[in-house]
């Protein structure tokens, strides 16, 4: 699923090329991927863009309302937004204008005069979604209330994380507690901070905790520039999970580029998370069996529920 990191340099190669331009067309081949009915799904045509947000990792698209040309969020009534939401496998393609939509794959395009983003998702699960509200407060209605982690004090990063006692794997990738962190970049940032994933939120100490909030902050950081300057002045097609530059999130039996151990795995249902033992567990090999009770109790059934946010 795209995160932090992805939905960012998605919005910045969006304010390149759609930001001030006017909706031409929305043509839709899977009604499905429309959850909302009112406003009606071609309410942008003939509307100029003019402001782009994150919410969570969600993508957020603001329309003109008469003459109002700011571009931060605003507050009032009859602001027309559509929000895209690509959970597990959508992706966005940019496209010349008025390119056909993929039958395979396709469900949705949004049409400028100078080209046409193109909603597509892979596999069987069709689960990316599209809302248009009027009004910000139907943006804010779809976010699930968790804090930024690039925009948060040590001391409020601290609080968050210790308002439940779920494991470290689990309280990073809940959208109430953190918002934009999903199952890969969380494998990245407790490698980086040397922490075990099934340590408990209660169990932190002082210096681990502010570990973790400097791992975050460091890696998100890193992993936008990285992605940024991959794009350049493009558009982000290769967004993915997998990545071979990364340390340990896909990476099992390979080795850990800190200290050279085999990266290990945790796999639960249909989830899986990567470690090195030897940096973030003490050389302990976290068994799925003996963990069993704990993830069943703290860790979500499925990669879908994992990143629902």
């Amino acid at each position: 699923m795209p995160e932090l990191p992805d939905i960012v340099v998605y919005l910045e190669a969006l304010e390149r090329r759609v930001l001030g331009e006017r909706v031409t067309g929305v043509r839709v081949t899977s009604p499905a991927v429309v959850r909302t009915y009112d406003p009606p799904y071609d309410a942008p045509v003939g509307r100029t863009v003019v402001s782009l947000h994150r919410v969570g990792k969600r993508l957020v698209f603001g329309f003109e309302d008469g003459g109002r040309t700011t571009s931060s969020p605003p507050t009032g009534q009859g602001d027309l937004f559509l929000v895209i939401h690509l959970m597990v496998a959508g992706r966005l393609r940019w496209e010349t204008a008025g390119k056909a939509i993929p039958k395979k794959v396709g469900r949705a395009a949004l049409d400028f005069e100078h080209g046409s983003l193109i909603l597509t998702e892979q596999g069987t699960h069709k689960r990316a979604g599209i809302w248009l509200t009027d009004g910000w407060g139907g943006v804010t209605a779809l976010d699930r209330g968790g804090i930024e982690p690039l925009e948060t004090s040590a001391e409020e990063f601290v609080t968050a994380l210790r308002s439940e006692n779920r494991t470290l794997k689990r309280a990073l990738t809940d959208p109430r507690i953190f918002s934009g962190i999903g199952n890969a970049y969380s494998d990245e940032i407790l490698w980086a901070a040397r922490l075990s994933p099934v340590k408990r939120t209660s169990q932190l100490d002082e210096e681990e905790a502010s570990r973790l909030h400097e791992a975050v902050i460091r890696s998100l950081n890193q992993w936008t520039q990285t992605l940024r300057e991959e794009v350049g002045e493009g558009w982000p097609s290769k967004v993915t999970a997998f990545r071979d530059d990364m340390s340990v999130h896909g990476k099992f039996g390979e080795p850990c580029p800190r200290c050279g151990s085999k990266v290990q795995r945790i796999v639960y249902a249909s989830n899986e998370t990567n470690y090195c033992a030897t940096c973030q567990t003490d050389g302990k090999l976290l068994a799925d069996r003996s963990l069993s009770r704990l993830l069943r109790d703290d860790w979500p059934k499925t990669l879908e529920e994992l990143e629902d946010s």
